[in-house]
């Protein structure tokens, strides 16, 4: 894979694409960690006095009406306060401005991009990777540089397309990421999975399985599962469709389910549920996952054990990861809600992935386009 280093940046214009995709509120970032991870390559191009066009996403575009509060104008002054540093903003994502706004910066200037997925509405022409539209982003610039791991599984067109057309490598971020992930996909583990549908995680389940010494599984997916194990789970959703692929599953000792759960009605053992619903581990569970963490091998850590949101079902996720701070557990956690529990409890991972989706479907061995293309 060709990385920044291995092209000539230097006083070129480079198309860098970001993800940027970060939670907002009343038009403030609230979590700027996508952001911060960006920084190490924004600054190495400015070291080389290369004149910077940033794209990015943010959140799902359906229609204009999505374009009053998905835009990246909160986002430009996050930038200009990591960088201590001004920079210039586009409305614009194609035609006559856009083109004069690039041609007139200057060494060492960003240009940050509108939300680059506004051009979806009316013909996803980013999404569906639009040829025009990605020859005409190559011509305005020298490069293309991919940093955006969190969009490095979609063939979009400021992903993927622009690459057929212009010299191209990944950033910084891109690198860590394949570099740490590939590292915990192959290193022998423990892995702890929560979430709310087993549909999500099956592959994710067998191609982590092989070089997992134990799979601990938590969330509301965990209902999916104990279902299939021929237990009773009340009033909790269960994937039915799913119920045969989870018993093969099931097969595999590895595997281990919770053995008490938090309800509406309190601590329940999973033999005693009859109508209820199930929102957290409890602390017969909680005390057995501790004992099935190996201490001295690392944990890859995606979705929550209970819904840690609410606080009567916060304990499992607030106990695992005290767990993983007094005992030292080299931790990569993967997802935005893993992230985000492990900043409310003050836990500091080994490694915080920025992919969500795209990590996961890297761990799962799936084909990732725009990191593809990058082999080139």
């Amino acid at each position: 894979m060709r990385t920044i280093k291995d092209i000539d940046v230097k006083n070129k214009t480079v198309f860098l694409r970001l993800d940027l995709n970060v939670p907002i509120k009343d038009g403030k970032v609230v979590d700027n960690n996508r952001i911060k991870a960006s920084i190490k390559t924004i600054k190495y191009l400015m070291s080389k006095n290369a004149k910077i066009v940033i794209a990015s996403h943010l959140g799902k575009v359906k229609t204009s009406d999505d374009f009053k509060d998905k835009s990246l104008k909160p986002v430009k002054k996050e930038l200009e306060t990591l960088l201590g540093k001004k920079i210039l903003f586009s409305e614009e994502l194609v035609g006559e401005n856009l083109e004069n706004k690039i041609s007139n910066l200057k060494p060492k200037d960003i240009l940050l991009l509108e939300n680059i997925r506004f051009l979806d509405v009316p013909n996803k022409l980013e999404s569906n990777c639009d040829e025009r539209l990605s020859e005409y982003y190559s011509l305005l610039v020298d490069v293309f540089v991919l940093d955006a791991f969190g969009s490095s599984h979609r063939a979009h067109a400021s992903t993927y397309g622009i690459s057929k057309f212009i010299d191209h490598a990944v950033g910084f971020l891109v690198e860590e990421e394949v570099e740490e992930l590939s590292k915990i996909k192959d290193a022998k583990k423990t892995v702890l999975l929560g979430g709310s549908k087993v549909s999500d995680k099956i592959k994710l389940i067998e191609n982590l399985l092989p070089t997992s010494k134990k799979l601990l599984v938590g969330g509301a997916m965990c209902a999916t599962l104990l279902k299939a194990s021929g237990k009773n789970v009340g009033n909790t959703f269960v994937e039915e469709d799913f119920l045969k692929e989870a018993k093969k599953l099931l097969k595999n000792d590895k595997i281990i389910l919770p053995i008490d759960v938090v309800t509406e009605k309190g601590i329940i053992d999973i033999d005693d549920i009859k109508d209820e619903t199930i929102f957290d581990i409890g602390p017969k569970t909680i005390e057995l996952y501790k004992k099935n963490i190996d201490k001295r091998l690392p944990l890859l850590f995606n979705g929550t054990p209970g819904k840690y949101e609410d606080k009567p079902y916060e304990n499992g996720t607030k106990e695992i990861f005290k767990y993983l701070t007094d005992n030292k557990i080299k931790t990569i956690i993967c997802g935005g809600d893993t992230g985000a529990a492990s900043k409310k409890y003050k836990f500091k991972p080994y490694y915080l992935s920025t992919g969500g989706g795209a990590a996961l479907e890297f761990l799962e061995g799936k084909e990732m386009p725009a990191l593809e293309i990058m082999n080139d």
